[in-house]
């Protein structure tokens, strides 16, 4: 009898020790990189690149980008509009938050409430000012009616959206703890965050749309991309980011034959943004001047050697607001000059300024030294002060406590002018962040708003590209190509030109 228990033991020890070893040589863990802290993990509150990041894999909106840019369901399951201006939305009734509990329609209208709560600093609140209100129809379903034809009516349902069970007595979701351990719907959850260390995220098993193949996202911070691209190297990330620099002059035939390369036109671009209200740039001919002194291309030539173009405006290339008669000015060193003389400023008296910007960014540090180097020929003299993202962000950034700043702005497939340019979005927790303000500029944004026709909508937005260049609140500088190299080992990546991402839950990594 004793020997039989023994055996009985034995037998369920191996099986046990069989399925364990069995599960880990079959777990897979997807290694990245972030170089940043992400500060609020929350789809509503997410204003910088890290937070967003992370915020991709644990959230979902109602709709999403298909690889092709159209819109199509992520958490809805149909909608129709019942004229113009009502919109109805159906809600798959299968979706489980990451704690068990199900998704309703009770959860869309706690997120609305809250973007439009004015105790919550969001840059979406602009886009849902042309909401008038969103009813519940019952658990699945929701009514949404639009104060006039609206040209965004179904992108701003992309947003995440929150849990209503967990934060609905939440009395600061600024200040919330859920923003440092978020519960959502996505395909991923939120493991490990710690400040200045690795980001775990675990596998949804239970996830609505198909649990993802690969079983854990592991985010190393590496605040260089220096180790970024050594770790990378070292087959130690499976996708990272590399720099012109890294692919034309220090990557290996080995490299090669270990990661697939994808290049393709960034979303964003990078400018110096001007406070216009400083006294020293509320003068446009000031501007003008450093508009004429700076050479744009010899900055895209020395930072990415070819693998960038000069950005020209505010909206990106081969989107309907793009206006492709608007030029980038070309260097000219004596006309800046006798501006600057008019106004009188000369080589004893030299125009002065700093400028700030984020030292996790080396490319933008660069570009300061190089902007530096070209204003000096002109007789300008710029000061450039560096600081870590998070004071940048808090101290310098929001509160407009600057005099000039280099930043990037990434842009959506949907062009919207309202929150960078509308005079409205220049106050607290608004991302009008260089108090830019136009009459005919407030007018067209409004006109273009309420216009669904695209071809309409394409003139306005071309009229409004303009205006704004005209008025220099910003030297537009460049457009980085994005650059990223993905693990030959990982199957199923298919690139677009939305990136890679699109399709990461059918990859597999081998």
């Amino acid at each position: 009898m004793i020997i039989h228990l023994y055996i009985k033991k034995l037998k369920r020890f191996f099986f046990l020790a069989f399925f364990i070893s069995t599960t880990l040589a079959n777990s897979s863990t997807l290694n990245l990189s972030i170089s940043s802290n992400p500060s609020r993990i929350n789809p509503i509150l997410a204003s910088d690149s890290a937070s967003s990041e992370i915020s991709q894999w644990i959230f979902n909106g109602l709709f999403k980008y298909d690889k092709n840019g159209n819109i199509v369901n992520d958490l809805a399951s149909n909608y129709k509009f019942i004229n113009d201006t009502t919109l109805e939305i159906s809600i798959k009734q299968n979706i489980l938050w990451h704690d068990g509990i199900k998704l309703t329609a009770d959860d869309i209208i706690f997120t609305y409430n809250k973007i439009i709560d004015p105790k919550i600093f969001t840059s979406l609140k602009s886009s849902f000012a042309y909401v008038q209100s969103v009813k519940k129809i019952n658990n699945y379903k929701i009514e949404v009616k639009y104060k006039e034809p609206y040209f965004k009516a179904l992108n701003i349902w992309m947003t995440g959206i929150l849990p209503s069970h967990i934060l609905k007595n939440e009395p600061d979701l600024m200040k919330s703890d859920f923003n440092k351990n978020p519960i959502g719907t996505g395909s991923y959850k939120l493991k490990t965050l710690k400040n200045s260390s690795d980001i775990i995220l675990d596998a949804n098993n239970k996830y609505f749309d198909n649990r993802p193949n690969i079983d854990k996202l592991s985010y190393k911070f590496l605040a260089d991309p220096t180790t970024s691209f050594f770790m990378l190297k070292q087959k130690k990330l499976d996708v990272g980011s590399i720099t012109p620099l890294q692919i034309d002059r220090q990557i290996s035939d080995k490299f090669i034959q270990n990661y697939t390369i994808v290049e393709k036109p960034s979303f964003g671009y990078t400018y110096m943004g001007f406070n216009l209200s400083h006294p020293k740039f509320k003068n446009i001919k000031i501007r003008q001047a450093l508009n004429l002194a700076i050479n744009r291309q010899e900055l895209v030539d020395i930072l990415f050697f070819g693998h960038g173009k000069i950005c020209t405006g505010p909206f990106l290339p081969n989107t309907f607001a793009f206006n492709d008669n608007v030029k980038a000015p070309i260097q000219n060193i004596k006309k800046a000059k006798k501006l600057l003389n008019d106004l009188g400023y000369s080589k004893d008296k030299p125009f002065e300024f700093e400028v700030v910007t984020n030292a996790n960014n080396s490319v933008r540090v660069y570009a300061a030294q190089i902007l530096q180097y070209q204003l000096a020929k002109v007789g300008i003299d710029m000061k450039i002060r560096v600081m870590e993202w998070q004071a940048f962000l808090n101290t310098i950034v929001m509160p407009k406590k600057y005099e000039a700043i280099i930043l990037g702005w990434g842009l959506s497939l949907m062009p919207d002018a309202k929150p960078l340019w509308h005079s409205s979005s220049n106050k607290k927790g608004g991302f009008n962040l260089v108090n830019y303000s136009n009459k005919n500029v407030d007018n067209l944004i409004d006109e273009g708003a309420k216009t669904i026709d695209k071809n309409k909508l394409s003139l306005i937005y071309k009229d409004i590209f303009k205006k704004i260049t005209d008025d220099i609140p910003y030297l537009f500088l460049y457009i980085p190509n994005s650059i990223t190299v993905v693990n030959k080992d990982i199957k199923n990546v298919n690139p677009s030109f939305l990136g890679i991402m699109h399709n990461q839950k059918n990859w597999i990594k081998e």
